[in-house]
């Protein structure tokens, strides 16, 4: 394509992938005993909301009690994620430790 598509628009650059975002989030997940450590305040346990924002290359994972205000930042994180896939997989991966407990912190990055 040139640099003017066959309408005479402003052809668009392919995206540009340090400028990508996603975000997940998953709620209401029971943690299993010892939960999941905080940066912020240790470990957190019971009813928790699980937040994933992938940017400029890495996974940020935070937690929350489900229903309140305040996030914190996961042990671990952020975990490198180069693509959206990746990062949706750390994720996933981060809701099975805070099932599982046991003072999960963030996964390593999946290997390729």
């Amino acid at each position: 394509m040139t640099e003017h598509d066959q309408g005479n628009r402003q052809a668009r650059p392919p995206a540009d992938p340090r400028t990508s975002w996603a975000t997940w989030t998953t709620q209401s997940i029971i943690s299993g005993p010892g939960g999941v450590t905080t940066a912020e305040v240790g470990p957190i346990s019971g009813d928790l909301t699980v937040h994933t924002t992938w940017v400029d290359g890495e996974a940020r994972l935070t937690v929350q009690y489900s229903g309140a205000l305040d996030w914190y930042t996961v042990v671990g994180s952020p975990v490198p994620a180069g693509d959206e896939s990746t990062a949706r997989a750390i994720h996933q991966a981060m809701v099975n430790g805070v099932k599982a407990g046991r003072g999960a912190g963030a996964p390593a990055p999946p290997k390729l």
